[in-house]
């Protein structure tokens, strides 16, 4: 596993959480610093998400997140955002719908992951080095780095990146973490590329990023 990064290096990934009722989002301190802020010194809304997405963008944003507020649907998204030093980041975004206790929509969860291309070089000869080890009695990482590079339209590098950053915040195995997502595309009765079972695949990578609750038997995630 790539090893968790300094405090002072761009975070490669990031949690949100949006409540219709109070119609507010909620930011994890990662998300934050990815879009150029300090922990706890800024309120997301709606207007300052939509005025960090990248230009060209933008307009394809708004209608998602409008969708995702009024609906609560799944999603998933490849664009730009540029934080508050102007720097332009590439990230995937997925999210699934949360239910309230009487099955109606009550909002939104999901993540942020960085795939940047141009990593500080440090980082890309830690990539470069685990994509190297994957051997044959790892097909399942090889097969979950070939269905997010699939999905999402990513390079071997960048859909490795998504693995990993996931694996570090659910503290979950690699391994283990990239079985169980080729075991949910294995269940499905459609291709891919469908948007149902496209969907899917949203919706269950989306969970398994979500971190682990405290007292989870799992093990840490660097152990691959």
């Amino acid at each position: 596993m790539v090893d968790d990064e300094p405090a002072n290096r761009m975070p490669h990934a990031g949690s949100f959480r949006y409540l219709a009722a109070s119609d507010t989002w909620e930011w994890s301190d990662e998300l934050a610093v990815m879009h150029g802020y300090q922990p706890g010194t800024v309120t997301p809304t709606t207007e300052l998400m939509l005025s960090h997405k990248h230009p060209d963008d933008r307009t394809t944003v708004a209608e998602l997140l409008e969708n995702v507020r009024r609906h609560g649907a799944a999603f998933s998204s490849r664009h730009r955002i540029v934080d508050t030093a102007g720097r332009t980041r590439l990230v995937v975004v997925v999210g699934d719908r949360i239910v309230g206790p009487d099955g109606t929509h009550a909002g939104t969860a999901g993540f942020y992951v960085d795939i940047t291309d141009g990593f500080q070089a440090d980082i890309q000869q830690e990539i470069t080095a685990e994509l190297a080890v994957i051997t044959p009695r790892r097909a399942a990482i090889n097969q979950a780095i070939g269905m997010v590079m699939l999905r999402y339209g990513l390079t071997p590098e960048q859909a490795f990146r998504v693995l990993t950053s996931l694996s570090q915040n659910a503290n979950v195995k690699l391994r283990d973490l990239a079985e169980r997502l080729v075991e949910q595309a294995a269940a499905s009765a459609t291709p891919l590329l469908t948007d149902s079972a496209a969907t899917v695949f949203d919706e269950w990578l989306n969970t398994a990023g979500r971190p682990r609750r405290a007292g989870s038997t799992d093990e840490p995630a660097a152990q691959n």
